[in-house]
């Protein structure tokens, strides 16, 4: 199953780091391609240990902004 997800990136020292908006996984590399590809292998990582859930079952979900 393909998913697709948002992220941001930002440059800290001379990492780039690529954050999942919505999960809390998260990567870095040397480019921003670099950083986007590690996320990308974490995130399969991730969702590969997650137990099988419905995001059906997700009802009403809010983005806050803090």
């Amino acid at each position: 199953m393909k998913r697709n997800f948002q992220s941001v990136v930002w440059k800290e020292g001379k990492h780039y780091v690529a954050r999942t908006l919505g999960v809390e996984v998260s990567s870095f590399g040397v480019s921003k391609s670099e950083a986007l590809n590690n996320l990308r292998e974490a995130l399969e990582l991730y969702f590969e240990d997650a137990p099988q859930t419905s995001t059906a079952q997700v009802k009403n979900p809010e983005l806050v902004t803090l």
